[in-house]
């Protein structure tokens, strides 16, 4: 028993990256956000600049700053000098603003270039997918749609392939808190990908020790999944009956949380927790780093990864997520601030 439990320590740590200390990787333009004080853990820029936040997450095991407001999303135009947030107004007779709690967001744009943004929430702890209309002029959400479904018990994120079509993380397998937290000590990689649809929801990729960020290639072949625990970003490809079918995996030095694509380079940029234990266990006088990780050539023998940002928590507390404009990066964390960067 005793050498079980050893084990079983050794591993926690390691899949934490309990030990890494983080070597700072500075950018010389960089400032905070203002207006985002309780977090931006995902966020999706549009083709034309502008910028979704998912903001004011509440998650098991995991700080928040303002636990008893509900969450929003925030808007930022990347084509304005100074860009500023501002927050969504969200409408619509049978949504409960009241219990939003936003966690992963994707946007999908129709033939007549009507956008919609769905967004994981958690209300009561529970899981859902939020479909919203982006009415731009009024700067508000049309709150279309609340998407329910026993195969999407423990939302992360996910990736829009349609209005109503997505791929979504589920980061555990079991739903009662109190065996999510042995499923997580134990380290038992029964989390999964699911596909949705109106008329079909099935999984289609499992056996991930706590499923994360998903994103998809600008040519809609390749699907990329985050394994947090694993240190590890999966490249699956998609076929035209929405299964997936494993192609490679890529070994990162780092809790890989949210994933983005450049819809230019098709490169991945990655937001990382260096050390995944200040996350989980958190301390202001010793807060979790925050490092982005830029991905050029997942597909190739050996890509490259460059570490384009990195700092031990000075600034900005475990960022969740990194997605660049026309020379200019935004990073989201999943309950503190977030930065503009031009690079």
């Amino acid at each position: 028993y005793d050498i079980i439990l050893v084990f079983q320590v050794y591993s926690i740590v390691a899949r934490m990256n309990a030990s890494r200390e983080v070597k700072s990787v500075e950018l010389p333009n960089c400032k905070l956000i203002k207006g985002i004080e309780t977090g931006a853990e995902d966020l999706e820029i549009l083709p034309n600049g502008l910028a979704f936040f998912s903001a004011g997450l509440r998650y098991p095991g995991v700080k928040s700053f303002e636990p008893d407001k509900p969450g929003k999303i925030l808007l930022m135009d990347m084509n304005e000098e100074d860009p500023t947030v501002l927050e969504l107004k969200m409408t619509g007779s049978n949504f409960d603003a009241s219990s939003f709690n936003p966690h992963g967001i994707s946007t999908f744009t129709d033939e007549d270039n009507t956008v919609y943004l769905l967004v994981v929430s958690h209300p009561d702890f529970k899981s859902t997918v939020e479909l919203f209309k982006f009415q731009e002029e009024e700067k508000s959400l049309l709150h279309l749609k609340t998407i329910r479904h026993e195969l999407l018990p423990n939302l992360n994120d996910l990736v829009a392939v349609g209005r109503e079509h997505f791929y979504a993380t589920n980061d555990h397998y079991f739903v009662d808190q109190y065996l999510r937290s042995w499923e997580l000590y134990l380290g038992l990689a029964w989390s999964n990908v699911v596909y949705y649809s109106p008329d079909d929801v099935r999984v289609v990729a499992s056996g991930f020790d706590f499923a994360n960020g998903i994103s998809m290639s600008p040519d809609r072949k390749y699907v990329y999944i985050a394994e947090l625990l694993a240190h590890k970003i999966h490249v699956y490809e998609k076929h035209a009956n929405w299964t997936l079918t494993p192609l490679k995996s890529l070994d990162c030095d780092t809790l890989v949380d949210n994933i983005s694509v450049d819809p230019v380079t098709g490169d991945l940029w990655v937001g990382c927790h260096p050390n995944g234990m200040k996350i989980f266990s958190y301390d202001p006088e010793n807060p979790p780093g925050s490092e982005v990780l830029q991905i050029q050539n997942i597909l190739a023998e050996d890509p490259k990864v460059t570490v384009v940002y990195a700092e031990d928590g000075k600034v900005l507390h475990g960022s969740t997520v990194a997605s660049v404009y026309k020379g200019k990066m935004l990073v989201g964390t999943v309950f503190q601030k977030a930065l503009y960067c031009e690079l």
